[in-house]
């Protein structure tokens, strides 16, 4: 079974953290993955449609390529809630003390 190129594509980015178009090129051609120009840009495209990496222009001709980091933010007030339903579901056991 194939693996598909945008897989491998993005197995590149994230090992690499990031990296310009043409480095990243030059990487899967190195690997043996010649890919046309076109099709390399409609990889990069539905990846960051994906939202899985940020494209950005650096020069005229060169494109920085990133993988996004998603950070979790904790909501303060679902933490609390959540921690009085624990305590409240403790509590809620006879002979259970604290």
């Amino acid at each position: 079974m194939a693996i598909p190129l945008k897989n491998i594509v993005l197995d590149k980015i994230t090992e690499s953290g990031s990296l310009t178009d043409s480095e990243l090129f030059k990487v899967l051609t190195k690997d043996g993955y010649i890919i046309p120009e076109d099709k390399f840009n409609k990889i990069l495209l539905d990846l960051e449609i994906m939202g899985l990496i940020k494209v950005a222009w650096i020069t005229k001709d060169d494109r920085r390529i990133e993988i996004v980091s998603i950070k979790e933010e904790v909501d303060e007030v679902d933490q609390q809630n959540q921690e009085r339903m624990e305590k409240e579901y403790e509590a809620s056991f006879p002979g259970f003390e604290k």
